[in-house]
């Protein structure tokens, strides 16, 4: 079986990833739409689902204005109830339909979706993986377009 669904402990990314809206708190909108921009990009290059779980939708937060999909599923967690806690509710469901992976650096967490069967990636893993992903994109992007504008040059 495949990878069936990347989840990803959405605050836990953004601490490890500074370079995301720089000069922003690690917890604010923008930081948080930053991210979810980053992962869609992501999702879309490798075609694996994507869920992104932030701890606490009722701690004044405000939502993001990124609509959530099958293919994008972004997840805020109720009162008393942690990003951790739903990984591993995630992670056990999903087990039947391939493997998951986990982004987070929380070491327990990881170890507890690899006891479900899943695997997991420390968050500056996961970092290097998706700007790899979308360098080579970049690149195929570049090469296509030049390709397409040679073929349609007119002779001289």
């Amino acid at each position: 079986m495949g990878l069936a669904r990347i989840l990803v402990d959405g605050y836990s990314l953004l601490h490890a990833w500074p370079e995301l809206a720089p000069g922003k708190a690690r917890h604010s909108a923008a930081a948080r739409d930053e991210l979810i921009h980053r992962l869609t990009l992501y999702r879309d290059a490798i075609g694996t689902p994507v869920t992104i779980v932030f701890d606490g939708a009722n701690a004044g937060h405000r939502l993001s204005a990124v609509e959530s999909t099958p293919e994008l599923e972004i997840l805020y967690t109720r009162s008393g109830q942690t990003a951790d806690d739903v990984i591993e509710r995630a992670a056990h469901r999903l087990s039947a339909y391939g493997e998951v992976l986990a982004v987070t650096d929380d070491n327990a967490e990881r170890d507890t979706v690899i006891a479900l069967g899943g695997m997991a990636s420390s968050c500056w893993s996961f970092i290097q993986t998706v700007e790899n992903a979308l360098a080579e994109l970049k690149d195929d992007v570049r090469v296509r377009n030049r390709a397409e504008q040679t073929r349609f040059r007119r002779p001289k």
